[in-house]
Protein backbone atom coordinates (compact mmCIF):
# COMPACT_ATOMS: atom_id res chain seq x y z
CA UNK A 1 0.00 0.00 0.00
CA UNK A 2 1.12 3.41 -0.82
CA UNK A 3 1.39 5.07 2.46
CA UNK A 4 1.20 8.90 1.24
CA UNK A 5 -1.75 7.73 -0.34
CA UNK A 6 -3.33 6.47 1.80
CA UNK A 7 -3.03 9.05 4.76
CA UNK A 8 -4.18 11.28 2.30
CA UNK A 9 -7.28 9.22 1.69
CA UNK A 10 -7.96 8.87 5.08
CA UNK A 11 -7.59 12.60 5.48
CA UNK A 12 -10.17 13.48 2.22
CA UNK A 13 -12.58 10.56 2.75
CA UNK A 14 -14.58 11.94 5.83
CA UNK A 15 -15.05 15.56 4.58
CA UNK A 16 -15.97 13.89 1.31
CA UNK A 17 -18.47 11.92 2.44
CA UNK A 18 -19.81 14.95 4.07
CA UNK A 19 -20.03 16.53 0.76
CA UNK A 20 -22.01 13.40 -0.71
CA UNK A 21 -23.82 12.89 1.96
CA UNK A 22 -27.06 14.69 1.04
CA UNK A 23 -27.26 12.93 -2.47
CA UNK A 24 -26.75 9.80 -1.11
CA UNK A 25 -29.28 10.23 1.91
CA UNK A 26 -31.86 11.31 -0.54
CA UNK A 27 -31.17 8.01 -2.43
CA UNK A 28 -31.86 6.04 0.94
CA UNK A 29 -34.74 7.82 1.99
CA UNK A 30 -36.23 7.15 -1.77
CA UNK A 31 -35.16 3.02 -1.81
CA UNK A 32 -36.13 2.64 2.37
CA UNK A 33 -34.82 0.08 4.19
CA UNK A 34 -31.70 1.64 5.51
CA UNK A 35 -32.58 2.42 8.72
CA UNK A 36 -32.33 -0.91 10.73
CA UNK A 37 -28.80 -1.95 10.96
CA UNK A 38 -27.13 1.19 9.49
CA UNK A 39 -24.57 1.04 12.77
CA UNK A 40 -23.39 -1.70 10.89
CA UNK A 41 -22.29 0.79 8.19
CA UNK A 42 -20.42 2.36 10.64
CA UNK A 43 -18.25 -0.79 11.93
CA UNK A 44 -20.47 -1.57 15.05
CA UNK A 45 -20.38 -4.91 14.68
CA UNK A 46 -20.94 -7.76 17.21
CA UNK A 47 -17.99 -9.25 18.23
CA UNK A 48 -16.82 -12.70 17.30
CA UNK A 49 -14.63 -15.24 18.67
CA UNK A 50 -11.59 -16.92 17.36
CA UNK A 51 -12.23 -18.12 14.27
CA UNK A 52 -12.30 -22.54 14.87
CA UNK A 53 -9.70 -24.49 13.95
CA UNK A 54 -9.59 -26.51 10.68
CA UNK A 55 -12.55 -24.26 9.50
CA UNK A 56 -11.71 -21.00 7.47
CA UNK A 57 -13.37 -18.06 8.48
CA UNK A 58 -13.97 -15.75 4.32
CA UNK A 59 -15.34 -12.37 4.30
CA UNK A 60 -17.53 -11.54 1.38
CA UNK A 61 -18.56 -8.23 0.24
CA UNK A 62 -20.96 -8.29 -2.59
CA UNK A 63 -22.55 -4.41 -3.25
CA UNK A 64 -26.19 -5.25 -3.96
CA UNK A 65 -28.36 -8.00 -6.13
CA UNK A 66 -26.65 -8.73 -9.40
CA UNK A 67 -23.26 -9.71 -7.59
CA UNK A 68 -25.19 -11.36 -4.37
CA UNK A 69 -26.91 -13.48 -7.70
CA UNK A 70 -23.63 -13.97 -9.35
CA UNK A 71 -22.25 -15.66 -6.40
CA UNK A 72 -24.80 -17.86 -5.37
CA UNK A 73 -22.65 -21.29 -6.52
CA UNK A 74 -19.68 -20.04 -4.74
CA UNK A 75 -21.53 -19.41 -1.54
CA UNK A 76 -22.61 -22.95 -1.75
CA UNK A 77 -19.18 -24.04 -2.79
CA UNK A 78 -17.42 -22.06 0.44
CA UNK A 79 -20.54 -23.46 2.71
CA UNK A 80 -19.85 -27.26 1.23
CA UNK A 81 -16.24 -26.41 1.89
CA UNK A 82 -16.76 -25.80 5.65
CA UNK A 83 -15.98 -22.50 5.28
CA UNK A 84 -17.44 -20.09 7.93
CA UNK A 85 -18.96 -17.15 5.85
CA UNK A 86 -19.46 -13.72 6.83
CA UNK A 87 -21.42 -12.07 3.79
CA UNK A 88 -21.70 -8.35 3.94
CA UNK A 89 -23.87 -6.53 1.35
CA UNK A 90 -24.11 -2.57 0.64
CA UNK A 91 -27.91 -2.16 -0.29
CA UNK A 92 -31.10 -2.77 1.83
CA UNK A 93 -31.93 -4.43 -1.39
CA UNK A 94 -29.15 -5.95 -1.43
CA UNK A 95 -29.18 -7.58 2.36
CA UNK A 96 -32.82 -8.61 2.22
CA UNK A 97 -31.79 -10.90 -1.03
CA UNK A 98 -29.41 -12.70 1.06
CA UNK A 99 -30.96 -12.83 4.07
CA UNK A 100 -33.51 -14.76 1.72
CA UNK A 101 -31.20 -16.94 -0.19
CA UNK A 102 -27.96 -17.26 2.04
CA UNK A 103 -29.02 -16.99 4.94
CA UNK A 104 -28.34 -20.73 5.99
CA UNK A 105 -24.83 -20.58 4.05
CA UNK A 106 -23.70 -17.44 6.08
CA UNK A 107 -22.90 -17.54 9.86
CA UNK A 108 -22.80 -14.00 10.16
CA UNK A 109 -25.01 -11.25 7.61
CA UNK A 110 -24.36 -7.61 7.98
CA UNK A 111 -23.79 -4.37 6.24
CA UNK A 112 -20.57 -3.52 4.86
CA UNK A 113 -18.83 -0.52 6.74
CA UNK A 114 -18.09 2.99 5.50
CA UNK A 115 -14.36 2.35 4.02
CA UNK A 116 -13.23 5.25 6.83
CA UNK A 117 -10.35 4.47 8.59
CA UNK A 118 -12.76 3.77 12.18
CA UNK A 119 -15.15 2.34 10.84
CA UNK A 120 -13.75 -0.22 8.76
CA UNK A 121 -10.88 -0.82 11.53
CA UNK A 122 -13.70 -1.54 13.99
CA UNK A 123 -15.49 -4.16 11.78
CA UNK A 124 -11.73 -5.96 11.31
CA UNK A 125 -11.51 -6.10 15.15
CA UNK A 126 -15.26 -7.43 15.38
CA UNK A 127 -15.24 -9.77 12.29
CA UNK A 128 -11.66 -11.34 12.70
CA UNK A 129 -11.82 -12.98 8.86
CA UNK A 130 -8.77 -15.08 7.71
CA UNK A 131 -9.81 -14.90 4.12
CA UNK A 132 -11.44 -11.73 2.64
CA UNK A 133 -13.17 -12.02 -0.72
CA UNK A 134 -14.77 -8.96 -2.94
CA UNK A 135 -16.96 -9.33 -5.77
CA UNK A 136 -16.68 -7.67 -9.00
CA UNK A 137 -15.60 -3.80 -8.50
CA UNK A 138 -15.52 -3.68 -4.79
CA UNK A 139 -11.84 -1.81 -4.51
CA UNK A 140 -12.20 -0.15 -0.75
CA UNK A 141 -8.56 1.62 -0.06
CA UNK A 142 -8.72 1.21 3.63
CA UNK A 143 -10.46 -2.15 3.68
CA UNK A 144 -7.68 -3.70 1.82
CA UNK A 145 -4.70 -1.89 3.93
CA UNK A 146 -6.75 -3.68 7.42
CA UNK A 147 -6.26 -7.17 5.82
CA UNK A 148 -2.76 -6.50 4.23
CA UNK A 149 -2.04 -5.32 7.70
CA UNK A 150 -3.46 -7.93 9.54
CA UNK A 151 -1.72 -10.55 6.93
CA UNK A 152 -4.85 -11.33 5.79
CA UNK A 153 -5.33 -12.71 1.62
CA UNK A 154 -7.64 -10.82 -0.40
CA UNK A 155 -9.19 -12.21 -3.56
CA UNK A 156 -11.38 -10.21 -6.46
CA UNK A 157 -13.40 -13.08 -8.23
CA UNK A 158 -15.69 -12.40 -11.35
CA UNK A 159 -13.07 -9.06 -11.09
CA UNK A 160 -14.10 -6.62 -13.74
CA UNK A 161 -12.56 -2.77 -14.95
CA UNK A 162 -14.96 -0.51 -16.88
CA UNK A 163 -14.01 1.42 -18.88
CA UNK A 164 -14.60 4.59 -16.70
CA UNK A 165 -12.29 2.96 -13.77
CA UNK A 166 -9.31 2.10 -16.49
CA UNK A 167 -9.42 5.47 -17.50
CA UNK A 168 -9.09 6.91 -13.72
CA UNK A 169 -6.44 4.45 -12.36
CA UNK A 170 -4.39 4.99 -15.62
CA UNK A 171 -4.24 8.02 -15.17
CA UNK A 172 -3.28 9.60 -11.74
CA UNK A 173 -0.09 8.05 -11.02
CA UNK A 174 -0.22 5.61 -7.23
CA UNK A 175 -3.73 5.18 -7.88
CA UNK A 176 -3.88 1.92 -8.70
CA UNK A 177 -1.59 0.02 -5.85
CA UNK A 178 -4.50 2.48 -3.34
CA UNK A 179 -6.86 0.72 -4.66
CA UNK A 180 -5.92 -3.01 -5.92
CA UNK A 181 -3.69 -3.56 -3.45
CA UNK A 182 -0.17 -5.23 -3.53
CA UNK A 183 -0.91 -8.69 -2.60
CA UNK A 184 -4.29 -9.43 -3.90
CA UNK A 185 -4.73 -11.75 -6.13
CA UNK A 186 -7.58 -11.26 -8.68
CA UNK A 187 -9.78 -13.82 -10.56
CA UNK A 188 -10.65 -12.06 -13.88
CA UNK A 189 -14.33 -12.39 -15.89
CA UNK A 190 -12.89 -12.09 -19.23
CA UNK A 191 -9.21 -11.61 -21.09
CA UNK A 192 -9.85 -7.91 -21.17
CA UNK A 193 -9.90 -7.73 -17.55
CA UNK A 194 -7.40 -9.16 -17.05
CA UNK A 195 -5.40 -7.61 -19.56
CA UNK A 196 -6.14 -4.05 -17.79
CA UNK A 197 -5.53 -5.30 -14.41
CA UNK A 198 -1.47 -6.03 -15.92
CA UNK A 199 -1.70 -2.81 -17.77
CA UNK A 200 -2.15 -1.19 -14.28
CA UNK A 201 0.83 -3.12 -13.20
CA UNK A 202 -0.81 -6.28 -11.25
CA UNK A 203 1.93 -8.71 -11.98
CA UNK A 204 0.75 -11.30 -14.14
CA UNK A 205 0.85 -14.16 -11.51
CA UNK A 206 -1.76 -12.52 -9.57
CA UNK A 207 -4.10 -13.07 -12.33
CA UNK A 208 -6.45 -15.68 -13.12
CA UNK A 209 -9.31 -16.08 -16.07
CA UNK A 210 -11.75 -17.57 -14.41
CA UNK A 211 -15.04 -16.48 -16.27
CA UNK A 212 -17.90 -14.40 -15.87
CA UNK A 213 -19.64 -15.69 -13.00
CA UNK A 214 -22.84 -14.35 -13.84
CA UNK A 215 -23.00 -17.27 -16.96
CA UNK A 216 -23.35 -19.65 -14.10
CA UNK A 217 -26.80 -17.88 -12.35
CA UNK A 218 -29.77 -20.07 -13.03
CA UNK A 219 -32.62 -18.05 -14.34
CA UNK A 220 -35.06 -21.10 -12.69
CA UNK A 221 -38.21 -22.06 -13.91
CA UNK A 222 -41.63 -20.30 -14.91
CA UNK A 223 -44.04 -23.28 -16.18
CA UNK A 224 -46.92 -22.32 -18.54
CA UNK A 225 -49.70 -22.06 -16.14
CA UNK A 226 -47.41 -19.28 -13.78
CA UNK A 227 -46.49 -17.16 -16.79
CA UNK A 228 -50.57 -17.01 -17.34
CA UNK A 229 -50.74 -16.35 -14.30
CA UNK A 230 -48.31 -13.49 -14.40
CA UNK A 231 -49.57 -12.02 -17.47
CA UNK A 232 -53.37 -11.33 -15.99
CA UNK A 233 -51.61 -9.96 -12.85
CA UNK A 234 -49.66 -7.87 -14.76
CA UNK A 235 -53.00 -6.86 -16.98
CA UNK A 236 -50.94 -8.30 -20.13
CA UNK A 237 -52.78 -9.66 -23.40
CA UNK A 238 -51.34 -12.69 -25.25
CA UNK A 239 -49.58 -10.77 -27.75
CA UNK A 240 -45.89 -11.21 -28.20
CA UNK A 241 -44.02 -9.11 -25.50
CA UNK A 242 -41.55 -6.37 -25.55
CA UNK A 243 -39.45 -6.44 -22.21
CA UNK A 244 -37.97 -3.39 -21.25
CA UNK A 245 -35.05 -5.13 -18.44
CA UNK A 246 -33.45 -2.69 -16.03
CA UNK A 247 -34.23 0.09 -17.75
CA UNK A 248 -33.00 4.05 -17.03
CA UNK A 249 -33.71 7.50 -17.62
CA UNK A 250 -34.92 8.06 -21.03
CA UNK A 251 -35.13 4.29 -21.91
CA UNK A 252 -39.07 3.91 -21.25
CA UNK A 253 -40.29 6.37 -23.47
CA UNK A 254 -37.82 4.76 -26.07
CA UNK A 255 -39.54 1.21 -25.40
CA UNK A 256 -43.03 3.01 -25.58
CA UNK A 257 -42.40 4.68 -28.98
CA UNK A 258 -41.26 1.11 -29.75
CA UNK A 259 -44.39 -0.22 -28.41
CA UNK A 260 -46.68 2.35 -30.13
CA UNK A 261 -44.84 1.68 -33.69
CA UNK A 262 -45.39 -2.17 -33.46
CA UNK A 263 -49.20 -1.19 -32.49
CA UNK A 264 -49.38 0.98 -35.56
CA UNK A 265 -48.11 -1.92 -37.90
CA UNK A 266 -51.03 -3.97 -36.53
CA UNK A 267 -49.29 -6.01 -33.92
CA UNK A 268 -51.00 -6.71 -31.06
CA UNK A 269 -47.15 -6.04 -29.02
CA UNK A 270 -47.27 -6.47 -25.08
CA UNK A 271 -44.83 -3.65 -23.28
CA UNK A 272 -43.57 -4.42 -19.79
CA UNK A 273 -41.07 -2.32 -18.36
CA UNK A 274 -38.89 -3.26 -14.94
CA UNK A 275 -36.80 -0.45 -14.04
CA UNK A 276 -33.58 -1.28 -12.70
CA UNK A 277 -34.54 1.23 -9.60
CA UNK A 278 -38.08 0.82 -8.27
CA UNK A 279 -37.66 4.68 -6.63
CA UNK A 280 -38.07 5.95 -10.37
CA UNK A 281 -41.93 4.83 -10.30
CA UNK A 282 -42.67 8.31 -10.27
CA UNK A 283 -40.65 9.22 -13.37
CA UNK A 284 -41.95 6.23 -15.32
CA UNK A 285 -45.25 7.23 -14.83
CA UNK A 286 -44.23 10.81 -16.01
CA UNK A 287 -43.35 8.88 -19.48
CA UNK A 288 -46.49 7.30 -19.12
CA UNK A 289 -48.35 10.10 -19.22
CA UNK A 290 -46.55 12.04 -21.64
CA UNK A 291 -47.27 9.42 -24.35
CA UNK A 292 -51.00 8.88 -22.96
CA UNK A 293 -50.47 5.44 -22.33
CA UNK A 294 -52.35 3.66 -19.82
CA UNK A 295 -49.82 1.73 -17.40
CA UNK A 296 -50.24 -0.17 -13.99
CA UNK A 297 -47.81 -0.78 -11.70
CA UNK A 298 -47.61 -4.17 -9.74
CA UNK A 299 -46.95 -2.73 -6.49
CA UNK A 300 -50.48 -1.32 -6.54
CA UNK A 301 -51.38 -5.00 -6.25
CA UNK A 302 -52.88 -7.27 -9.22
CA UNK A 303 -54.38 -5.22 -12.57
CA UNK A 304 -57.79 -5.19 -12.48
CA UNK A 305 -58.12 -5.78 -16.39
CA UNK A 306 -56.41 -5.82 -19.36
CA UNK A 307 -53.93 -2.37 -19.45
CA UNK A 308 -51.46 -0.74 -21.96
CA UNK A 309 -48.23 -0.94 -20.53
CA UNK A 310 -47.34 -2.86 -17.28
CA UNK A 311 -44.64 -2.05 -14.97
CA UNK A 312 -42.54 -4.23 -12.21
CA UNK A 313 -41.59 -2.01 -9.90
CA UNK A 314 -40.26 -4.47 -7.71
CA UNK A 315 -36.97 -5.60 -7.10
CA UNK A 316 -35.59 -9.37 -7.27
CA UNK A 317 -38.37 -10.71 -9.84
CA UNK A 318 -36.58 -9.54 -13.32
CA UNK A 319 -35.66 -13.25 -13.93
CA UNK A 320 -38.96 -14.49 -13.54
CA UNK A 321 -40.94 -11.78 -15.63
CA UNK A 322 -38.47 -12.29 -18.31
CA UNK A 323 -39.90 -15.86 -19.28
CA UNK A 324 -42.88 -13.81 -20.61
CA UNK A 325 -41.10 -11.66 -23.13
CA UNK A 326 -40.71 -12.34 -26.67
CA UNK A 327 -37.84 -9.61 -27.17
CA UNK A 328 -36.07 -8.04 -24.85
CA UNK A 329 -34.15 -4.67 -24.63
CA UNK A 330 -31.32 -4.25 -21.89
CA UNK A 331 -31.40 -1.00 -20.19
CA UNK A 332 -28.67 1.34 -19.08
CA UNK A 333 -27.29 1.14 -22.73
CA UNK A 334 -29.19 3.84 -25.23
CA UNK A 335 -27.07 7.13 -24.90
CA UNK A 336 -26.51 9.34 -23.17
CA UNK A 337 -25.81 5.63 -20.21
CA UNK A 338 -22.51 3.83 -21.54
CA UNK A 339 -22.06 0.53 -18.90
CA UNK A 340 -25.15 -1.27 -19.91
CA UNK A 341 -27.15 -3.62 -17.62
CA UNK A 342 -26.08 -7.23 -17.60
CA UNK A 343 -27.87 -9.35 -20.70
CA UNK A 344 -26.67 -13.13 -19.31
CA UNK A 345 -30.51 -13.87 -17.47
CA UNK A 346 -32.35 -13.24 -20.71
CA UNK A 347 -29.53 -15.09 -22.92
CA UNK A 348 -29.49 -18.04 -20.53
CA UNK A 349 -33.38 -18.23 -20.75
CA UNK A 350 -33.31 -18.37 -24.70
CA UNK A 351 -34.51 -14.83 -25.79
CA UNK A 352 -33.70 -12.66 -28.49
CA UNK A 353 -31.70 -9.21 -27.21
CA UNK A 354 -31.45 -5.95 -27.94
CA UNK A 355 -28.74 -3.57 -26.93
CA UNK A 356 -27.99 -0.24 -27.16
CA UNK A 357 -24.51 0.41 -28.01
CA UNK A 358 -23.58 1.61 -24.55
CA UNK A 359 -22.50 -2.09 -22.87
CA UNK A 360 -19.06 -0.97 -21.40
CA UNK A 361 -19.55 -2.53 -18.21
CA UNK A 362 -20.43 -6.60 -20.22
CA UNK A 363 -18.48 -5.64 -23.49
CA UNK A 364 -16.94 -8.77 -24.04
CA UNK A 365 -20.40 -10.44 -23.06
CA UNK A 366 -22.27 -8.20 -25.72
CA UNK A 367 -19.36 -8.96 -28.05
CA UNK A 368 -19.97 -12.65 -27.99
CA UNK A 369 -23.34 -12.42 -28.09
CA UNK A 370 -23.63 -10.26 -31.05
CA UNK A 371 -21.02 -12.73 -32.86
CA UNK A 372 -23.18 -15.64 -31.89
CA UNK A 373 -26.32 -13.85 -33.89
CA UNK A 374 -28.38 -14.06 -30.69
CA UNK A 375 -28.65 -10.31 -30.23
CA UNK A 376 -28.72 -6.75 -32.58
CA UNK A 377 -27.07 -3.25 -31.58
CA UNK A 378 -30.12 -0.48 -31.78
CA UNK A 379 -28.05 2.82 -31.15
CA UNK A 380 -30.68 5.03 -31.16
CA UNK A 381 -34.42 5.50 -29.77
CA UNK A 382 -35.61 5.06 -33.57
CA UNK A 383 -33.28 2.08 -34.17
CA UNK A 384 -34.73 0.09 -31.03
CA UNK A 385 -37.95 0.67 -32.87
CA UNK A 386 -37.41 -0.17 -35.82
CA UNK A 387 -35.65 -3.23 -34.86
CA UNK A 388 -38.11 -4.37 -32.02
CA UNK A 389 -41.34 -3.91 -34.68
CA UNK A 390 -39.45 -6.33 -37.03
CA UNK A 391 -39.17 -8.80 -34.57
CA UNK A 392 -42.36 -8.97 -32.66
CA UNK A 393 -43.75 -9.63 -35.98
CA UNK A 394 -41.20 -12.61 -36.61
CA UNK A 395 -41.33 -15.26 -34.68
CA UNK A 396 -39.04 -17.56 -36.35
CA UNK A 397 -36.25 -15.21 -36.07
CA UNK A 398 -37.00 -14.76 -32.65
CA UNK A 399 -36.59 -18.34 -32.18
CA UNK A 400 -33.83 -18.58 -33.94
CA UNK A 401 -31.46 -16.20 -32.03
CA UNK A 402 -33.12 -17.20 -28.80
CA UNK A 403 -31.88 -20.56 -29.14
CA UNK A 404 -28.44 -18.85 -30.47
CA UNK A 405 -28.68 -17.01 -27.19
CA UNK A 406 -29.11 -19.62 -25.03
CA UNK A 407 -26.50 -21.86 -26.84
CA UNK A 408 -24.09 -19.57 -25.92
CA UNK A 409 -24.81 -19.73 -22.64
CA UNK A 410 -24.47 -23.31 -22.51
CA UNK A 411 -20.75 -23.24 -23.84
CA UNK A 412 -19.64 -20.42 -21.38
CA UNK A 413 -20.40 -21.77 -18.19
CA UNK A 414 -18.05 -23.05 -15.48
CA UNK A 415 -16.46 -19.75 -13.54
CA UNK A 416 -18.17 -20.99 -10.37
CA UNK A 417 -16.30 -24.45 -10.49
CA UNK A 418 -12.94 -22.22 -11.54
CA UNK A 419 -13.17 -19.86 -9.42
CA UNK A 420 -14.04 -21.95 -6.28
CA UNK A 421 -10.78 -24.28 -7.31
CA UNK A 422 -8.55 -21.11 -7.49
CA UNK A 423 -10.02 -20.01 -4.12
CA UNK A 424 -9.21 -23.74 -2.48
CA UNK A 425 -5.26 -23.15 -1.80
CA UNK A 426 -6.47 -20.32 0.43
CA UNK A 427 -8.95 -22.27 2.67
CA UNK A 428 -6.33 -24.84 2.72
CA UNK A 429 -2.89 -22.03 4.57
CA UNK A 430 -5.80 -19.70 6.81
CA UNK A 431 -3.30 -18.70 9.43
CA UNK A 432 -4.64 -16.76 12.79
CA UNK A 433 -5.38 -13.13 11.94
CA UNK A 434 -2.37 -10.92 13.40
CA UNK A 435 -4.26 -7.97 15.39
CA UNK A 436 -4.26 -4.50 14.16
CA UNK A 437 -5.75 -1.23 14.06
Amino acid sequence: MTFPLLWLYRILFTPALVALAPRYGLRMIRRGGYGPGFSQRLGWLAPLPAPTPGRTRVWVQAVSVGELLALGPVLRGLHAAGAEILLTTTTSTGWRLAAERYGSLASTLAYFPLDAWPCSAAAWRALRPQLVVLAEGERWPEHLHQAEHRGVPVVFVNARLSDRSFRWLSRVPGLAPLVLGRRTRFLAASALDANRLIRLGVSEERVSITGNLKLDVTPGTCPPAEQVRLRRELGLGAGPLLLGASTWAGEEAALLAAWRQARAKGIEAQLLLVPRHAERRAEVQRALDSAGVRGHFRTHGPAPGPVEVAVADTTGELARLTHLADVVFVGKSLPPHTEGQSPVEAAALGKTLLLGPGMSNFRTVAGELLAAGAAETVASPAALAAAATQLLADPATCAARGQAAGAWHARNRGAADRTLAALQPFLAAAAPVRSGC
